[in-house]
């Protein structure tokens, strides 16, 4: 008796793992829509943060070689090159949730860089309504931060017309969000 062919779930796209980021190079122009991701020669490149929220929704299915990866597994190899992914997963999860569309916030010193809901992500020109509307740093319940560190982040988010959030993370993965404001008097 013939073997039945195992169809995937409907908009299950298969993705490789390879080290810390997860690429999709083919049939990605719905998750690009949705402001998933960004597009590197002619693949879609997503963070492990994308990728983990992607997956625990079963919108991708990962693979590393022929072996399929599951949510705790990405999770753990995570883990091992980033001691936040979990803290991380969780506010991207949160925000994602919330409606807004979450970047990656690397070159701005962050976690996440995060957009009002429906703003279409571009680069170059922007009107004031496409800009980043919030810079986002995650921290644990226990993070310890100092008042230079504070003003940077602040100053940072100021410099690029965004608002500076931070994100905390307790024991139970809540999250609790503070807006830090600069008042010039």
């Amino acid at each position: 008796m013939p073997k039945k062919a195992v169809k995937k779930p409907e908009g299950e796209l298969p993705a490789q793992l390879l080290v810390n980021k997860i690429v999709i190079d083919k049939d990605y122009d719905e998750m690009l829509g949705k402001a998933y991701g960004k597009v590197s020669g002619k693949a879609l490149e997503l963070s492990l943060a994308e990728a983990l929220y992607l997956l625990k929704n079963k919108k991708i299915e990962v693979r590393s070689g022929t072996k399929t990866i599951s949510f705790s597994q990405l999770m753990q190899r995570g883990l091992k090159t980033d001691k936040r992914l979990n803290e991380r997963f969780v506010v991207y999860e949160d925000l994602r949730e919330r409606g807004l569309i979450v970047k990656t916030g690397f070159k701005f010193g962050c976690d996440f860089r995060v957009y009002r809901r429906g703003v279409s992500v571009k680069s170059g020109p922007k009107s004031p309504g496409e800009h980043t509307r919030w810079i986002v740093s995650v921290v644990p319940e226990d993070y310890t931060c100092s008042f230079p560190e504070l003003s940077r982040a602040v100053r940072l988010a100021h410099s690029i017309r965004a608002r500076m959030l931070w994100a905390v993370v307790d024991s139970e993965n809540n999250v609790t969000y503070y807006e830090i404001l600069r008042i010039r008097p």
